[in-house]
């Protein structure tokens, strides 16, 4: 007998019962962003390994352990995307969208990063983005974050996550500090941790975010990235703290943060909540001015976020149960007994349609009488049954079962749309 083949470690089934919670958080989340006017974009799951080389920084964790990049028949070296910012300017690029223009677009779709598979950290994951292009002063940074901020109220998990803010300034400033912090942590590296040891001389900044205790004491005594930024970024920072104090978005400026990925400046931001254990971070993302040009195209101011939609789910099935409540397979099941009933009961069901394309219908196949039929509809957590029995059939009537009250009334179909709606809101 044939072994049976499983599905690749980290990369998950979605299955039936749980895409309709999915796709109502998708839902809610796509029609705020198409109130703040952003346009959606899909780019390839696959793209050239150069891209994100490039984009992200060679030394990254991304690029140097966690890509999956492989060659193709031609030999040419392509990766599973690992995240979609860089594949978002390259489309802007290619397609002429940037260059003295705006865009505010979003996406939604897998991502791949080969990681330790645990809860909320999974090897194929979802991200929902958006990225802005050609804007450049500190009210976009502002909207994104405020245009989050509505995200988790209207899931109703406001309250259990927080805006953690910094800024990481120019690139030369960066490297001023990035001096001064490998020079300050030279003195302890036999107190480093090995990660952070390999860190020191690749990416030094990424040592600020390490979760080892010792190390976060060691950094007490650090230089601060703060006193080495540049004066607009400085000024930047400054006006966006002050917009979302008007706003009344609560944030906690956090100088430790900083962005794993090398295309950061500015403005980084990370939404955070204690909720989910060691994967606290829901939502990141920040400023990114010079990524555009880096790729080969003129410079253009950039800013932008992405969401782990996993993490998400996570996060309001625990916080917002009745969230998850509110999803329902079926709105009405249709039952019918006799061979010229069940034929009739598939035309009702198509008129019944073509007036209220939004109600899900399911009508019932294999026969059986009325009791099993009925039963099968419960099954689906229907809220009315439909019945037409050879009476019915014979006068041009249905019968509508309450299944939630269990009141039931008979009238012609052709006023049973409206009784739908009456019934259903």
């Amino acid at each position: 007998m044939a072994k049976n083949i499983q599905s690749i470690r980290g990369m998950n089934d979605c299955l039936p019962a749980d895409i309709q919670f999915w796709q109502k958080i998708e839902n809610k989340l796509k029609q705020i962003l198409a109130s703040y006017s952003f346009s959606e974009i899909r780019t390839p799951i696959v793209e050239q390994t150069a891209l994100f080389s490039r984009a992200i920084g060679e030394v990254t964790d991304v690029v140097e352990k966690e890509m999956y990049s492989f060659d193709d028949r031609d030999g040419d070296s392509i990766t599973l995307r690992p995240e979609n910012t860089a594949g978002c300017v390259r489309a802007g690029i290619e397609h002429g969208l940037l260059y003295n223009q705006q865009q505010r677009l979003w996406y939604l779709g897998p991502m791949f990063r080969y990681e330790r598979p645990q809860k909320g950290r999974y090897r194929q994951f979802h991200q929902l983005g958006a990225e802005v292009f050609g804007l450049a002063g500190p009210d976009i940074d502002a909207e994104l974050i405020i245009m989050t901020a509505r995200w988790w109220r209207e899931l109703g998990i406001a309250k259990h996550v927080s805006l953690e803010l910094n800024s990481i300034g120019s690139l030369a400033a960066r490297a001023k500090y990035r001096q001064a912090l490998v020079t300050f942590l030279q003195q302890y590296e036999d107190k480093l941790d090995e990660d952070c040891r390999r860190r020191l001389s690749t990416n030094p900044l990424r040592i600020l975010d390490s979760k080892n205790p010792d190390v976060q004491k060691l950094l007490n005594d650090a230089p601060l990235l703060a006193d080495y930024l540049d004066d607009d970024s400085k000024q930047h920072f400054i006006g966006l703290c002050k917009l979302l104090d008007t706003a009344g978005v609560q944030y906690r400026i956090n100088q430790r943060l900083v962005r794993g990925l090398d295309y950061y400046n500015r403005t980084v931001f990370e939404w955070v909540t204690d909720a989910l254990g060691a994967q606290g971070t829901i939502c990141a993302g920040g400023r990114y001015d010079g990524l555009v040009e880096q790729l080969g195209g003129k410079a253009t101011s950039a800013v932008g976020f992405a969401m782990g939609m996993e993490r998400m789910v996570l996060l309001v099935r625990q916080i917002n149960p009745d969230f998850v409540a509110e999803c329902t397979l079926v709105d009405v099941y249709l039952v019918a007994c006799g061979e010229a009933s069940q034929q009739a009961i598939l035309v009702l069901a198509e008129k019944i349609r073509d007036q209220l394309p939004a109600l899900k219908l399911m009508t019932h196949h294999g026969g059986g009488n009325f009791k099993k039929q009925l039963a099968r509809a419960n099954k689906y957590q229907a809220k009315i049954a439909l019945i037409l029995g050879e009476d019915e059939y014979q006068s041009g009537e249905v019968t509508i079962k309450d299944l939630r009250t269990g009141e039931q009334e008979k009238l012609s179909q052709q006023n049973i749309a409206v009784r739908l709606v009456e019934l259903l809101g």
